[in-house]
């Protein structure tokens, strides 16, 4: 039997259980970051608010109105993709800066392809931070 009585083994115990929190990264230090705080809009993503598909040969050009409130050189919309409606990613558009001073703004994609048999396209944007989301616009193909 040990010599240690209950109460000792229960604070053995605790103290080893708080040392484990505190290392793993369980409480707040004077030199951890805050969290990162939403927008004042709570939006996460940039939204699409607008798309058009214009034929050029056999490809299309795409232009795209993007809406983003975070827009900074910090975080910001840095493209888009183009799905088709199995998901199929068509084409992507990367966005190099931020467009803080332009919102919402529009800008094309030339050259894309898309298969015969896709009668729709879906647009999303991505964010900087938090990758693909927000709200899409859906297209139809209209061929000639």
């Amino acid at each position: 039997m040990s010599t240690f009585g209950s109460s000792s083994r229960l604070a053995v115990l605790l103290a080893g259980a708080m040392f484990l929190f505190a290392a793993c990264g369980g409480g707040e230090s004077a030199g951890e970051a805050p969290p990162e705080e939403e927008t004042a809009s709570g939006q996460e993503y940039p939204d699409i608010l607008e798309a058009e598909l214009e034929p050029s040969g056999d490809a299309w050009n795409l232009d795209v109105t993007v809406s983003s409130p975070y827009d900074s050189p910090e975080r910001y919309a840095d493209g888009w993709r183009v799905l088709a409606p199995d998901g199929t990613v068509l084409g992507e558009h990367e966005l190099m800066h931020d467009h803080a001073s332009e919102q919402p703004f529009t800008r094309t994609q030339n050259g894309l392809e898309i298969p015969d048999g896709v009668e729709e396209v879906t647009v999303e944007g991505r964010d900087l931070e938090n990758g693909y989301g927000g709200e899409t616009v859906a297209i139809p193909v209209k061929r000639g």
